[in-house]
């Protein structure tokens, strides 16, 4: 029998890219520094798995659909970014920042599917067994068909999970498990990305979900980025401020549903909270009718939210002037920065703009814009927003405001909360448009839109 022959590569840790020769600079992630040699072993004989019976190719017309059934979790939220919840034989990573609460997060979505019947196992390589009881003695876990599995060797992993046939399983971290045959530490590109693939296969054969945690770099993108993205089913991110308890669980890969829905959690001292109403939650400090202080009623995924955008310039006297984006895309507000100088006459030439979005959320859709050019406007003029207002508007580089979709449940919530006036484009106006309770005021460029929702400051 012929032995496989090994050869020597040099693998970036950081994209994965392979490079026959040692190199100081990544070209794909510009990283220095980042190659290391791996040893790679090549087989010289075709396997006969490949040519299965199961592996044969088939006709598209001739095949026959199938249900997916679906883990739900007890967790809204949570089943909510999953698209219905868990995929049978899916693969599902977890990333986010160290203390985030990825962990707790799981250990929590662990019992609950454990109290409900089933049988999970819980596979550590990065806390002991005794910490995990500490932290579910602290959450209120009661443990029953919970099982910890405190290995970091794979092989071992797999063959313990052959015997226990568990419902769900979780790994934390997949940074941590290692294959001994393969060269590398655990971490390195390689380990990822065999034992990922092995994991993924794992869970296609049994039929069993897989969730697993990742860790990101200093960047914010998940350790070995573009090895685990394409392996996974789905990538969920945990992302929250360090100042904040919010959490937000966005989704940026989902084959089983959307990748625009958000989950909203509350870290407490009993573990992660749903929030069943965001919007309520992330407007809870506003004050309405505040200097450069606008509500915009943005949409994530399936349901619109209310989220608050704080704007405040201020003389830049002896540097050039700097544009700081905290939740909001950063050439966005550059584009509103001109738009405002140029078309609306709010000189912003000189001035440092800061914007933010309060508790943390990030949002990214344009019809954010004009929100955002109104409390940067109501900062620079020092002028009052007018009390009870929404604003919601995509703006154009001539100065013009663009329609907006959704617009009747963007109106619905901001109803629901209390809001009795909207800023929007002339164009989204529709006589059919009749939501109870709200007035619309309507604008065809920056310019009218600031008349309109900024109150004229009383002079001393």
């Amino acid at each position: 029998m012929n032995k496989p022959k090994s050869k020597t590569v040099f693998v970036c840790q950081q994209c994965g890219k392979e490079s026959p020769k040692w190199l100081g600079r990544c070209p794909g992630c510009q990283e220095w520094n980042s190659f290391v040699e791996t040893v790679v072993a090549v087989s010289s004989q075709v396997s006969t798995w490949l040519y299965a019976e199961e592996n044969a190719p088939r006709e598209l017309s001739k095949l026959k659909t199938e249900a997916y059934p679906r883990l739900s979790f007890p967790f809204i939220e949570f089943n909510r970014v999953l698209g219905g919840g868990m995929v049978t034989g899916s693969l599902v990573l977890v990333s986010g920042d160290p203390g985030i609460g990825k962990s707790t997060l799981l250990l929590q979505a662990s019992s609950a599917v454990a109290e409900q019947g089933g049988k999970v196992v819980y596979v550590s390589g990065e806390e002991s067994s005794q910490q995990i009881k500490l932290r579910s003695e602290r959450l209120g876990m009661g443990g029953d068909r919970l099982y910890i599995l405190p290995e970091t060797n794979l092989e071992a992993v797999l063959g313990r999970l052959e015997e226990l046939s568990p419902n769900l399983v979780v790994v934390d971290s997949i940074q941590t498990v290692y294959i001994e045959e393969l060269a590398g530490a655990p971490g390195s590109v390689g380990q990822i990305r065999e034992c990922t693939l092995r994991l993924m296969r794992w869970a296609k054969r049994a039929g069993i979900p897989v969730l697993v945690t990742g860790h990101v770099t200093k960047d914010g993108a998940i350790a070995g980025p573009r090895v685990l993205e394409h392996i996974v089913d789905v990538v969920l991110y945990l992302e929250g401020e360090t100042f904040s308890s919010y959490r937000i669980l966005r989704s940026t890969k989902n084959r089983f549903g959307s990748t625009n829905e958000v989950g909203v959690f509350e870290m407490s001292g009993g573990g992660l909270i749903e929030v069943s109403n965001p919007s309520e939650a992330f407007l809870a400090s506003h004050r309405d009718g505040a200097v450069g202080s606008a509500v915009v009623p943005t949409f994530e995924g399936s349901r619109p939210l209310l989220v608050e955008i704080q704007a405040l310039t201020s003389p830049a006297s002896f540097a050039p002037p700097r544009r700081i984006a905290n939740g909001v895309d950063f050439n966005r507000l550059l584009l509103i920065a001109a738009v405002l100088t140029r078309r609306a006459g709010v000189n912003l030439s000189n001035q440092d703009v800061i914007t933010n979005v309060i508790g943390g959320m990030r949002i990214g859709e344009p019809a954010a814009d004009l929100g955002i050019a109104l409390a940067v406007a109501s900062s620079h003029r020092d002028a009052k927003v007018v009390q009870g207002l929404v604003a919601l508007g995509e703006v154009g580089l001539s100065g013009e405001l663009r329609a907006v979709p959704q617009l009747e449940r963007r109106l619905s919530e901001a109803a629901r909360l209390g809001f009795k006036r909207c800023l929007i484009p002339e164009t989204s106006y529709k006589t059919s448009l009749d939501v109870k309770g709200v007035e619309l005021l309507k604008a065809g460029t920056v310019a009218e839109a600031l008349r309109l929702g900024l109150v004229k400051p009383t002079r001393k």
